[in-house]
C-alpha cells in the first residue's frame, strides 16, 4: 500500500513541475533536464565496455561532500568509469561538467519503470547515495540487480519518518544498503535501534573536502588590499580585523546592517550573497553609514583611484570566490540560519575564525558541536550580535584555535568509505 502512495505522490510531484515549469525557471530546468532521459543516457554509453560506479547527490552540498570520495574512488579504480547524477537544477547546472566524473545527468524521477530502465542501461558494479538520498524505486531495482549500495555522509535524527511508529515503509528502505556510513553515534544507535546493523560511524566527507579547498586556496590580492585601514592616530594604513559575511540572505542582512553600522571599533566586512542581485546589493549599500564597494568595480578600470583604505564594506557580486576569501578574515558569519538552514560553516572553520550564524541550526552537526565548543555563537537579533561579537573581537584565540582544530581532528572519513568499498568488492568476488 505504501509502495503506491509513495509512486502516486512522486507522479503528483512530477506533474506539477512540469504545470510550474513554464513561470518557473528551475522547475523548468528540472523538467527540460530529464527529457528523452532514455536516449540521451543510452548516446552517453554508447560503446562503453567498462565497470560503472554510480554516486547521485541530491544538490550542490551534496556533490561538495561527495567529492573526496568520487575522487578517491577515481584513483584507486583508474580503469572504472564514473556517473554522477543530481536531483536538483543548482547541482546539475553547476557540476555538468565536473571532470570527475566521466556522465553527468540528472536522476530520472523513481518511478518503478524509470528505475528499472536505468539499472538496466547503467549495470553498475556499486552505487553509493550521498547524505539524505533514499529513492525506494531505484533501491529496490539495485537489490535486485544484486548491486551492492553504499551510503555515505547520513545523519539520522529521532523526528525523522524512520523511526516513527508508522515509518515502517521508510524503514525497509535502510535495508536495502549493504551499507550506512553516519556522521555521528547518535546515528549509530539510532539505526540499531530498528535493526539495521551494517552501519559504521565514519564521520563526514565534508571535512575532507573543506581541507582540499583550504590547500589549494587562491590569492585574491583586491581582499588582502581591502584590509589595509587608516590609523588616526598615526595617519598611516595598518591592518584592520576583517569580518567575512558568506552566503548572506536578506534576513541576515537586516540583522548584519544595522550592526555594521553601530559597531564602532576598527573593522572591515566582506559580504558575499547567497544570490547575486544587482538591485538587491545596492539596496543594501544605500543601508550602510560609512563607504562601501562592489568587487566588479574594484576590478573595473575607472577605479584605479579609488583608495580601499576608505572602504568599510566589500560586495562580491560574483561566484565562486567565497572560500577562498575566508583566509582574510578574522571572523565569519555564516547566512541561512534564519531561514530553512545553515550554509557551509567549514569552509571558514577551515582557517580558525570565531563563526557566527542564525538560530536555525540544530540539523547541522557540525554547528552543533562547534556551539558546544565555544568556536561558534548562534544569534537572534543584532544586539546578540553586538554583544558576543564584541567578546570574541576582544579576545578570539580561544575560539580561533578550537575552531581549526576541530575541523583537523574529524578529517578521515573518505578513507572509511574506501575500506567498506574495498570490503564489498571482496565479498562480491567471492574471496
Amino acid at each position: 500500500m505504501f509502495s503506491g502512495l509513495y509512486n502516486t505522490g512522486l507522479s503528483a510531484y512530477k506533474t506539477l513541475l512540469h504545470l510550474a515549469a513554464p513561470f518557473n525557471p528551475k522547475a523548468k530546468l528540472w523538467v527540460a533536464g530529464r527529457h528523452n532521459w532514455v536516449a540521451n543516457l543510452t548516446q552517453k554509453l554508447d560503446g562503453n565496455t567498462a565497470d560503472i560506479a554510480w554516486f547521485h547527490a541530491a544538490s550542490l552540498g551534496e556533490f561538495e561532500q561527495g567529492r573526496p570520495v568520487m575522487e578517491a574512488y577515481r584513483a584507486q579504480y583508474p580503469e572504472h568509469k564514473i556517473l554522477l547524477t543530481f536531483f536538483s537544477p543548482s547541482g546539475y547546472e553547476v557540476r555538468k561538467q565536473y571532470d570527475g566524473a566521466d556522465y553527468v545527468l540528472y536522476l530520472p524521477v523513481d518511478s518503478p519503470a524509470n528505475a528499472r530502465q536505468f539499472v538496466t542501461l547503467v549495470n553498475p558494479k556499486i552505487a553509493f547515495f550521498i547524505k539524505y538520498e533514499f529513492w525506494y524505486n531505484y533501491l529496490r531495482e539495485l537489490k535486485a540487480a544484486r548491486v551492492p549500495v553504499v551510503s555515505f555522509s547520513a545523519i539520522f535524527r529521532p523526528n525523522q519518518l524512520f523511526f516513527r511508529p508508522w515509518g515502517g515503509f521508510y524503514r525497509n528502505l535502510l535495508a536495502y544498503f549493504d551499507h550506512i556510513l553516519v556522521q555521528n553515534q547518535e546515528s549509530v544507535q539510532l539505526l540499531e535501534e530498528i535493526g539495521i546493523r551494517q552501519v559504521t560511524l565514519a564521520g563526514d566527507t565534508r571535512f575532507d573536502r573543506v581541507m582540499q579547498v583550504a590547500a589549494a586556496k587562491k590569492e585574491i590580492p583586491i581582499a588582502q588590499a581591502f584590509k589595509l585601514g587608516y590609523d588616526s592616530q598615526t595617519s598611516a594604513t595598518v591592518p584592520y580585523p576583517v569580518l567575512v559575511v558568506g552566503s548572506a540572505w536578506q534576513a541576515d542582512m537586516d540583522i548584519l546592517i544595522p550592526f555594521i553600522n553601530k559597531f564602532d571599533k576598527p573593522l572591515k566586512v566582506i559580504i558575499a550573497p547567497h544570490e547575486i542581485h544587482d538591485d538587491e546589493i545596492e539596496r543594501w549599500r544605500t543601508q550602510l553609514s560609512d563607504a562601501s564597494v562592489r568587487y566588479s568595480a574594484i576590478r573595473s578600470p575607472a577605479s584605479t583611484d579609488l583608495s580601499l583604505a576608505s572602504i568599510h564594506t566589500l560586495f562580491i557580486d560574483n561566484v565562486g570566490m567565497l572560500s577562498s576569501l575566508y583566509q582574510y578574515g578574522e571572523f565569519a558569519y555564516i547566512g541561512g540560519a534564519f531561514g530553512k538552514g545553515l550554509h557551509n560553516i567549514l569552509e571558514a572553520a577551515t582557517f580558525g575564525v570565531p563563526l557566527f550564524f542564525g538560530p536555525n541550526y540544530g540539523k547541522f552537526q557540525e554547528a552543533v558541536d562547534l556551539v558546544d565548543e565555544g568556536a561558534a555563537f548562534p544569534l537572534h537579533n543584532t544586539a546578540e550580535l553586538l554583544d558576543v561579537f564584541l567578546k570574541q573581537y576582544t579576545d578570539r584565540e580561544k575560539a580561533s584555535h578550537t575552531s581549526r582544530a576541530y575541523v583537523q581532528r574529524n578529517v578521515g572519513a573518505t578513507g572509511k568509505v574506501m575500506e567498506v568499498v574495498k570490503q564489498l568488492r571482496r565479498k562480491g568476488s567471492g574471496e
